[in-house]
């Protein structure tokens, strides 16, 4: 089973955990000095906020899949589509080791698909990240999400 993922900057990770803490009404499950993540089951979902990066606001969106088998076909699917597939293989991202890869959307938003590894103590892998990029969004895919519109929404 996939679990949906979402990577936020922040501009300040205390106020933030304490926000995400009373909405999910859970504690991060994985918390660093730079970085909180929430791995909720109801809803199904990553919720990862760091200071890294620019402006606050949306880093990437994914899928994190449960087995090497369900990332294969995420892969597959986005080949048969004729998506360009950044593979990046296993790599230490956000303080875990995955297995991963990513596509971009039109509008340019990074789409990571990843099967987590392990955990591993450092943030990143030595500088295999976008400069800018609050996660390890390859150069290849990393593009500037604009901020929210000021302008009344939905």
């Amino acid at each position: 089973m996939k679990r949906f993922h979402v990577h936020v900057r922040v501009a300040d990770l205390a106020a933030s955990v304490a926000f995400y803490n009373r909405l999910f009404g859970a504690e991060p499950s994985r918390r660093e000095a730079d970085y909180a993540k929430w791995m909720l089951d109801d809803p199904r979902i990553n919720f990862a906020i760091s200071t890294r990066g620019g402006e606050a606001g949306l880093d990437h969106l994914g899928f994190q899949t449960d087995d090497a088998s369900e990332l294969a076909e995420l892969r597959q699917r986005a080949e048969a589509a004729d998506m360009a597939v950044l593979p990046q293989g296993e790599v230490a991202c956000c303080y875990s080791r995955s297995d991963k890869h990513w596509v971009t959307d039109p509008q340019g938003i990074a789409w990571e698909h990843f099967h987590t590894l392990g955990d591993v103590p450092v943030y990143g892998d030595g500088g295999r990240q976008a400069a800018g990029a609050a996660c390890c969004t390859p150069a290849q895919v990393a593009v500037a999400i604009p901020t929210r519109a000021k302008a009344n929404c939905c």
